[in-house]
């Protein structure tokens, strides 16, 4: 079979996975021949979307703050939220390879992360949460970037991959379009899909989570499915495809993230009568679900202590603030200006306040009430559910090596990030736990990019 470019590696997607993967492939083995690919002009997936938030047990930035965590700690605290699931051995992997990842990113891929101890998101015991100073993806990924360019790894934007090539069964290349409707095709020995997930599919998302498939999306428009369908033309298995990562605080109509650390520290959210629903403390993305069973709109309900305490430290919520998208002021005069019932609002926080000073356990089962009762002059911020990212995806092996449904390694065939299948369970959104996405997307790319050092330095011999 002609090919117009030959390498080693084709990387399918340029967000955090597929970055994370030439630079840890390229670290390991600087003679390998790797490109990456994206089909959009530049990066822009859900890393870039994301807070940059990765889950790590046990990184030397841990111990220098005096906590103390284990993989086991961490694999236990994702049990507990997303129960067993078809990926039991990706967790304990990812858990296992973790504090390296942080580590190595640090070191030698000269990603600016540090340990975030100013919040701990709900379902980690510890704070483990290792992030950019910004609490922004868009760092994260933009260091990568910077790391891959230093690496002389090229990154050919625009170029919509079409198909996967094979020669009698056996995976030879993929052709990709240029944006003026060429069709380029490259020979590889190995393809790694570290592309989106399919959050942007209707038709994969009525198949397998018709629950969300009419949901607000607010993730990254290139969640197309690709991997899926490539990947299942071709044999390969699926699993956990009935998990996602919804978010129960998408600012309407500001469309921007109100960050959960807002309830953490103490907030509230209720609908139009003024009253709660739920317990809060259950995280962003099961919170979604309950948003989903009832009319909107919805209402995070805060004082201005935890406006700005959040705004000091997450960029995103601080230009939500300057913007308008939270107001504030007493309750009464707040209730004019959202349309929240008063009478409603005014017993909700008599309750609220109650809880919070004796510290008990309410009606729905919230325990957890931050820096305690709520001032007197409080914020109102309008919200409404949306997905996120989809969480399931091709079937893998703990190096990202993609499995037929028996179970059979797919020989040059690679996935991680949305592609595979991720750790968040398969019960929908109720699985989901802060950093989940981002430790399957960067810790499977650290993976694939050490094993297919070793496989090309094995087949060199």
């Amino acid at each position: 079979m002609d090919f117009d470019v030959t390498f080693d590696v084709i990387i399918v997607g340029a967000g955090g996975c597929g970055l994370t993967a030439a630079a840890a492939l390229q670290d390991a083995n600087p003679k390998a021949n790797v490109a990456v690919l994206d089909k959009a002009e530049r990066a822009c997936g859900n890393t870039v979307l994301s807070s940059g938030s990765i889950p790590a047990a046990g990184t030397r930035f841990q111990a220098e703050a005096g906590v103390h965590d284990t993989p086991l700690m961490f694999e236990e605290d994702l049990l507990s939220v997303a129960g067993e699931h078809e990926a039991m051995h990706l967790t304990e992997a990812l858990t296992r390879t973790s504090a390296e990842l942080i580590e190595w990113l640090v070191d030698r891929a000269n990603v600016r992360l540090t340990l975030i101890q100013t919040y701990r998101h709900i379902g980690h015991r510890v704070h483990r949460l290792h992030a950019p100073p910004s609490r922004r993806g868009a760092d994260l990924v933009n260091d990568l970037l910077v790391e891959c360019e230093r690496r002389d790894i090229p990154i050919v934007w625009n170029s919509k991959v079409e198909q996967l090539l094979t020669d009698q069964g056996r995976l030879t290349g993929l052709a990709y379009a240029t944006p003026d409707g060429d069709v380029v095709r490259v020979g590889a020995r190995h393809i790694v899909l570290a592309c989106n997930g399919y959050a942007a599919n209707p038709a994969i998302l009525a198949r397998y989570v018709p629950e969300i498939a009419r949901a607000t999306y607010g993730g990254g428009m290139g969640s197309e499915g690709e991997a899926v369908e490539w990947g299942e033309a071709l044999g390969a298995g699926l699993a956990n495809m009935k998990a996602y990562q919804a978010h129960a605080s998408l600012a309407d109509p500001h469309g921007s993230l109100v960050t959960w650390t807002v309830v953490e520290k103490g907030g509230i959210i209720v609908d139009a009568s003024g009253h709660r629903f739920g317990d809060e403390s259950i995280g962003y993305s099961a919170f979604a679900a309950l948003e989903l069973e009832r009319p909107g709109p919805f209402w995070v309900i805060a004082d201005t202590r935890i406006r700005d305490a959040t705004a000091a430290g997450q960029e995103e919520y601080a230009e939500l603030v300057e913007h308008g998208g939270v107001q504030s002021g007493p309750l009464e005069a707040l209730c004019a200006r959202t349309g929240i019932d008063p009478a409603g609002l005014a017993a909700t926080l008599r309750a609220v306040r109650r809880f919070a000073q004796d510290g008990s356990t309410d009606e729905h089962g919230r325990k957890q009430w931050g820096m305690g009762p709520l001032e007197e002059t409080l914020t109102a911020t309008r919200i409404g559910p949306a997905l996120f990212h989809t969480q399931g995806g091709l079937r893998v092996d703990i190096d990202g090596r993609v499995l037929t449904a028996a179970g059979r390694t797919m020989d040059g065939l690679w996935a991680g990030g949305g592609a595979a299948s991720g750790i968040s369970g398969n019960r929908g959104s109720l699985g989901y736990m802060s950093g989940n996405g981002l430790l399957s997307a960067l810790g499977l790319g650290y993976r694939i990019g050490r094993a297919l050092a070793k496989e090309l330095e094995t087949s060199a011999t």
